[in-house]
């Protein structure tokens, strides 16, 4: 066992709290204690749950947090285009009250209406006509801006500790490696080091989180990985453009397609405030020179588009952030787990960006820790897993299934991810043209209903008609 686990001579306060059995519920213990590692998104989201349930929430990072909206070094990827989807909205109206009506008042741009919205996911501009029946916004804050503002009310909470500048270096278990009761944590300033007790440490620290090392370290076997490496760079730049240039669009996304592996996001965040953030899969990067950056961009958007990228004014330089690999954690399937540990977001499950579900997919692992914690504290590590990889299935499916569709990206492709892409393909073409197959594909990407919508006899027969109707207009133009 190694310095950074538990031995038997654990405090007292530990060994006290180890004596429970697995069966109770900490939350019922009067003076219940919670860490949570990470306080970027997942952690966020994590410890707004807990607040609920426990007495007190200790939620730690590394980093130095802003007072403000502001990056910060911990979270690269914060520079970049960042979405919450509808599921996610979903779930932050439940969980913040009057946080999204209070983004709208300060300005952040919400998507209503299809006309708002250039959406060409897979080379497939899909129809921008109609309306949402039943419309769930989606509201388009920085990813600072989102991050400090649910942690402004997080620390509004009075049973939740926000402490920064510390990072946690191991696990305390009871003598037994069964459960763990505390985390490690050193200030990164002066080296102090505390041991913190715990009925539950919840590890959210992203995708380079310790808990398979330190699951190791007790005796327990590390989880499978499922991996698709997709060498993804993505540059971004803030611009002011000029208001009423890209007319009602609020949000332009074009997605990469079989021939061309890059892809662009073009996010209204302020009246004349956007971010342009491309993407390249391998051997098709984005360059970070300003020049080549706009030529990038050239041959992905609508020409209007780029028209107005060549009249904005650049506020900042281009920055890129490369991701090689999604990368899912298996916990669900293994068969031992220390009581008083849950791994969350990231940490879980990371998808490839550019498909913008990594914080909606959060607030679903949210929802499932909720659920998990109001049937008690038995087995609640496996519950949650089983919860937590239920509520992302879909997510993934879609995200692994998309990236697969591209010939440049190296991955086993078996019988059903062929299938379910020439499906989705036909689908796509079909929508381009049909308002409410765009409705029913949204509905899917946007993680509000599983895809076996799409499955239904009305809409294979909208997919195959309209298929049809394109295969007969394409000779028509032949023949001419």
């Amino acid at each position: 066992m190694s310095d950074d686990t538990a031995r038997p001579d654990a405090p007292e306060e530990y060994r006290s709290r180890s004596s429970s059995s697995s069966g109770e519920s900490a939350s019922r213990e009067p003076g219940s204690h919670c860490v949570v590692l990470g306080a970027s998104i997942g952690g966020l989201f994590a410890a707004r749950v807990l607040s609920d349930t426990f007495d007190r929430v200790t939620l730690i990072d590394r980093d130095t947090l802003p007072e403000t909206d502001e990056n910060r070094r911990g979270v690269p990827q914060g520079r970049h285009a960042h979405a919450i989807l509808p599921a996610g909205t979903k779930w932050l109206q439940e969980m913040f009250p009057g946080l999204l009506e209070d983004f709208e008042a300060s300005g952040v741009p919400v998507v209503r209406e299809p006309t708002e919205m250039h959406f060409a996911p897979g080379g497939h501009l899909l129809s921008q006509e109609g309306r949402y029946a039943d419309p769930i916004p989606t509201y388009q804050p920085s990813r600072p801006q989102l991050e400090g503002q649910v942690r402004c009310r997080l620390r509004e909470l009075p049973n939740v500790e926000v402490i920064d500048r510390s990072e946690a270096t191991g696990l305390i278990s009871a003598s037994d490696g069964r459960r763990v009761i505390g985390a490690r944590v050193v200030h990164r300033d002066n080296g102090a080091q505390r041991d913190l007790a715990a009925d539950l440490v919840v590890d959210a620290t992203g995708r380079g989180g310790r808990t398979t090392r330190w699951l190791a370290d007790l005796g327990y076997d590390q989880p499978q990985e499922d991996r698709v490496a997709v060498d993804i760079k993505y540059v971004s730049r803030n611009l002011r453009v000029a208001p009423g240039s890209l007319g009602r669009r609020k949000v332009v996304i074009v997605g990469a397609c079989p021939g061309r592996p890059t892809g662009a996001t073009f996010l209204q965040h302020g009246e004349d405030h956007w971010m342009l953030t491309l993407i390249g899969y391998g051997g098709h990067h984005p360059p970070t020179d300003p020049s080549g950056f706009l030529d990038f961009a050239k041959p992905i958007v609508p020409p209007d588009v780029f028209e107005a990228l060549c009249a904005a004014e650049p506020l900042d330089d281009p920055i890129a952030h490369r991701y090689p690999a999604s990368v899912r954690r298996r916990y669900e399937r293994l068969e031992r787990f220390p009581d008083g540990l849950l791994v969350f977001g990231d940490a879980i499950c990371s998808f490839n960006p550019v498909y913008g579900q990594g914080m909606s997919a959060a607030a679903l692992q949210a929802g499932a820790l909720k659920d998990a914690l109001a049937e008690g504290g038995d087995q609640l590590p496996r519950r949650f897993f089983k919860a937590a990889a239920r509520r992302i299935e879909v997510a993934w499916q879609m995200a692994v299934g998309s990236d697969l569709a591209l010939p440049e990206v190296a991955g086993p492709r078996p019988l059903p991810v062929r299938l379910s892409n020439a499906f989705f393909g036909r689908l796509m073409s079909a929508a381009e043209h049909d308002s409410a197959l765009t409705q029913e594909f949204v509905k899917v990407s946007s993680l509000l209903a599983p895809p076996t919508i799409l499955l239904k006899p009305a809409t294979i027969g909208r997919v195959v008609l309209g298929n049809l109707r394109r295969r007969g207009k394409a000779e028509a133009r032949q023949q001419m």
